[in-house]
């Protein structure tokens, strides 16, 4: 039997945690109430370990446990904050939505979808680093605004946004404010206070802990109508029996996070600094695709001119698991429409790898793939 490749993918999907495999196992065994029927200890048990998880993720965050609605995972999370807001104020005088062309398609393809009715969408265009530029911004905000949703980090290219200084914007005209966090919980520190958010997307499986459970920050005060009706679980906010085992999971998965975050940081900036200079130092042309220095801890976009990104993730699969792009639009042909936001012409974005390293890797993991990438790299004429 030969030898798993070094795994790279890690904004695609971490490996579970084994402390959170051991936290989510009595659960799905023993422990097996619904946590909804506390009448009895079975229930009772499970909706004390629901407590726990929601304590959790709010402390990760900075939040209340009150403000913590838990989902299936960030798409549902995002759909319920874009719908849910716009359910809200239907037939009221605002009904503009603004969001920007580099967003995950959780966002995107929703506010599009809104759109379509009665929902005033704009997608408003990035800088060639990836970064909003505030004054588009400021264009499109007035009093008619209902809700702006920028993501955090950028799934793709790693780019951080202004989050705090797009609320400032917000707040001037009374617009509700929603960032997908999905890339960034767990790898930078966040503060719903500080960042000053109505509404925050977070994944599990981004972070350690089991595919299924995510969750929606809503700032207490702030109106969404829900998506899913019928029990009146979620304080009605999101109905249905919530999952025992998945939501201990990502609980816990918040915990570690948290403990370790600065940690681990320093870590993962080393080996991507050293990953990045031996990748350049072997190729000097080597694309760095977004912001250099406003950009997500473990994350590498590159590209090496001539070499299209699937040749060498075709090249490299026994060796190294990196993606072309997004793992969300991997069956999307044709080259990264978030690149193409930058400006890139489409023969330089079908070059892109997303090279991404998080909390298993290791410095020989680091070698193998500075290798590996290089040797592709100068076996072409």
């Amino acid at each position: 039997m030969t030898d798993k490749p070094v795994y790279l993918d890690y904004q695609a999907t971490t490996p579970l945690d084994p402390a959170v495999r051991e936290a989510m196992r009595p659960y799905w065994g023993e422990q097996f109430g619904n946590p909804h029927s506390i009448d009895h200890a079975y229930g009772a048990e499970a909706a004390r370990a629901v407590r726990h998880a929601r304590a959790q993720v709010a402390e990760l965050i900075n939040a209340d446990d009150e403000e913590i609605v838990f989902t299936s995972g960030a798409t549902e999370s995002c759909n319920l904050a874009l719908r849910g807001v716009s359910g809200e104020a239907a037939d009221g005088p605002r009904n503009r939505l603004v969001t920007v062309a580099t967003e995950h398609p959780a966002v995107l393809e929703t506010a599009q979808d809104l759109g379509r009715t009665a929902t005033d969408t704009i997608v408003l265009p990035v800088e060639s680093n990836g970064i909003l530029d505030l004054a588009q911004l400021d264009a499109v905000l007035d009093e008619r605004t209902l809700l702006v949703s920028v993501m955090a980090a950028n799934n793709e290219i790693g780019v951080l946004q202004p989050v705090p200084k797009i609320a400032a914007r917000c707040r001037a005209f009374g617009a509700v404010l929603h960032t997908d966090a999905t890339q960034a919980a767990g790898r930078l520190p966040i503060d719903v206070d500080e960042w000053d958010v109505d509404l925050l997307s977070l994944s599990a499986h981004k972070m350690y802990g089991p595919k299924g459970a995510g969750a929606l920050f809503v700032r207490s005060g702030v109106a969404i109508e829900p998506m899913i009706t019928g029990g009146g679980q979620e304080e009605g906010r999101r109905c249905g029996t919530v999952a025992a085992p998945l939501v201990v999971g990502f609980g816990q998965a918040c915990e570690i996070a948290h403990r370790t975050l600065v940690e681990e940081r320093r870590r993962i900036d080393y080996l991507t600094a050293r990953l990045y200079d031996q990748l350049r130092s072997a190729c000097p042309t080597m694309h760095l695709f977004g912001d250099a220095d406003r950009r997500l801890p473990g994350n590498l976009s590159i590209g090496f001119p001539g070499v299209p990104a699937d040749h060498v993730v075709r090249n490299l699969r026994d060796r190294i698991a990196i993606s072309t792009g997004s793992a969300c639009a991997s069956t999307t042909a044709g080259p990264s429409r978030v690149l193409l936001a930058l400006g890139i012409d489409a023969e330089t974005a079908d070059t892109a790898l997303r090279v991404s390293l998080g909390r298993f890797t290791t410095e020989d993991d680091v070698a193998i793939a500075a290798e590996s990438l290089s040797s592709v790299h100068a076996s072409i004429p």
